[in-house]
Order: C-alpha cells, then structure tokens, then sequence
C-alpha cells in the first residue's frame, strides 16, 4: 500500500491532468520524449522502496530459519554411549524441541579412541555448532582446546576445577560449564557398601585409567577410615586387562572397585566379565554400569544429570552466558544392586542393603 501511494503522488504529480487540471500544450513530439523518463523515474523509485521494505523482512526470515547445531562429543561408541543418544533427546523433547525442525543433533564418537578426540572438536567447531556436549575429562578438554568461544556443557566429569577446565563450580569462567558429578566425595560410600556387602572384607583392589587417578586421594583416605587395605592397578590398554587381574589375585585382593573414566567406561562390558571370572565382587559408579553386570552401583543419576545438562543448553540457546551459570552438582543419587551377579558370585546380599536400593536388577 506504501509503494503504490508513493508511486501515485510521483504520477500524479508528473501529469496533472490526472488531478483534473488542464494539460499544458504539448508541441509534436514532445510527450514521446518526456514520457517514458517519466515511467522510469517510477519504476526506479518504486524498485528502491520495495527493496528497502524487502531486506529486513528478508533478514527476519533467514533468523526464523536458523536452526541450532548442538554438537555432542563422546570418548565411546552409539553403543557404549547408548544412555546419553536416548536420555539427551528425551530431555530435549521434553523441553519443547523438535530434532531436524527446532535443532539439529550432531553426534562425535571417538570408538574409545583417545586421539580422535582432538580431530572430532575440531570438526564440531568447523560445523559452527553453537553448543558442544561433552561427558568426560578427555572429551572437554579437547572441546576447550579447540574453541574459547562455543559454549560447553559438561553432563558429566569428576573434578572440572582440578582439571583445570573451570575457574570455579559458582564462577566457571570462560566458556564451559555444566554437571559436576562429585565422584571423588563418594568413594567412601561406595567401599562402604562393598565392606556391608562382605563384612569379612580386608583387601581390595582398584582398578583405574587416567584421569580416573584423580580419585585416588579419596578412595585411599576412605579405605583408610574402614580398615581395608588397597591394591591399585592402573590400566592403559585392553591388552592389559587380563595380566591386570592376574595381578589382582595374586595380591589377594577379595573385592573391587572400578574407578570410572572414559576408557574404563567404555571397555566396561569386558572389565566386568573378567571381575566374575576372577570371583571379586564390584562396585561401579554410574548407573550404566548395572546392566553390564556390576554387583553394586553408587552414584549421581545419570538421567538427571542429562536432564539437567540439556536445561543448560536450553538456557544458553535463549542467551545464557557458560561463564555466568554455576557449575551444578548432584542432588539424586541412586543405589542399584545386581542380583544375577550376585548369584554368579556366589553372594548373598543382606536384606537390609537391597531394602535401601532405588533399583534390583533380578
């Protein structure tokens, strides 16, 4: 409507006959050279408007039509990381979104590979995606390393101040922030557990993988306060699995604990195998742990904690700032006993314990 006013008034204005004023005379030949300048100064002052009112609507448009990247970082496999894939779009979806229409999800795993980590950030940050997720010592530094500027949302690590990933858990700084999993804090619990479990329990060993050693400080001042001693037996590869537990029975150990990392987490299916074979009772961290066969596992739920990372993404989306939101810790814990490992080890859990348990895996 604006153009066509304008467009009139410019007419109108070039021949006032249209207003109902007498046309000046017109030598022959005159009108045919003054007309057509007349149709293009309109043309040109209409194209003009219409190109002004065009581009901000054009703009508004495109913005609509951005869909967030959410790029996701991994150390394990679709597999090994299957709780992560279902639990992060439920959350997601329960939040309001819709993948391929409201975001786009793009998944990076590193199939246990330490090294590809670094390529895999890097690739993300290529996409310009505008949030990385990352679960895992290894996986966050390598997201940091490759971009001070994306923000990232850690669902899961045990110490991101001492790693050096954060400033603070209130202040984090920079540009990651995300779940902190306490890990460390609850070592005692979880030899707790194994001593109700075997009261006749004096040694144990400790399987870790770097930086699962960041844990180690708390495991022994723990044991220390129980009367357990420790065996630690430190892992870097699946071909030193079986010498390690060889090891274990040698040095008598009659119990277990599994120190959670990414590389223990991954090869966790074969770990746990090779703890039943060697009849040594475990207890394992997360909760994923427990379908695979661990006897006992202690901690933070693994599905809040998703939830809880996609609520940060959520916030971050609506223009939240990483260095602005606190660092959260676990509120729900839970506690999930395994029966059929029990039974092949040949173990009777006390009636007491599986009273306490959030889930018995029968």
């Amino acid at each position: 409507m604006g153009c066509l006013a304008i467009g009139q008034l410019v007419w109108n204005r070039r021949s006032p006959s249209l207003q109902g004023k007498p046309s000046s005379p017109v030598r022959p030949g005159e009108s045919a050279r003054r007309e057509p300048r007349s149709i293009q100064g309109l043309m040109l002052l209409v194209t003009i408007v219409l190109g002004a009112l065009g581009t901000p609507l054009d703009a508004h448009a495109q913005q609509k039509l951005k869909v967030p990247r959410i790029g996701i970082l991994h150390f394990g496999s679709p597999a090994t990381a299957k709780f992560l894939v279902d639990g992060f779009g439920q959350a997601l979806r329960d939040l309001g979104y819709i993948e391929g229409q409201d975001l786009v999800l793009e998944y990076r795993f590193a199939e246990g590979k330490f090294e590809r980590l670094p390529a895999l950030a890097a690739d993300l940050v290529r996409l310009k995606a505008d949030v990385i997720v990352a679960g895992g010592i290894p996986a966050v530094r390598a997201a940091k390393e490759a971009t001070s500027t994306i923000p990232i949302v850690v669902w899961g690590a045990a110490d991101l101040v001492a790693a050096g990933l954060v400033t603070s858990l209130a202040r984090p700084g920079g540009n990651v922030t995300g779940f902190h999993d306490l890990s460390p804090e609850l070592s005692g619990k979880r030899l707790e557990l194994l001593k109700d479990t075997a009261p006749s329990l004096r040694r144990a060993a400790v399987l870790w993988s770097a930086p699962g050693g960041l844990q180690l400080p708390d495991i022994e001042a723990a044991a220390r306060v129980v009367g357990v001693q420790l065996h630690l037996v430190e892992v870097r590869a699946p071909d030193q699995f079986q010498r390690a537990y060889a090891e274990m029975v040698r040095e008598r150990a009659n119990a277990l604990i599994i120190v959670q990392s990414a590389f223990t987490l991954f090869h966790r299916r074969q770990l746990l195998d090779l703890a039943v074979r060697n009849r040594l009772p475990m207890v394992c961290e997360g909760s994923e742990w427990a379908p695979d066969g661990c006897l006992m596992t202690y901690g933070p739920d693994r599905d809040d904690a998703i939830r809880r990372a996609a609520g940060l993404v959520d916030r971050i989306l609506k223009g939240a700032k990483p260095a602005d939101l606190p660092v959260e810790q676990p509120t729900k814990f839970e506690l999930i006993i395994n029966l059929k490992t029990a039974k092949a080890l040949g173990l009777t859990i006390p009636q007491t314990l599986l009273q306490r348990a959030d889930q018995v895996i029968e």
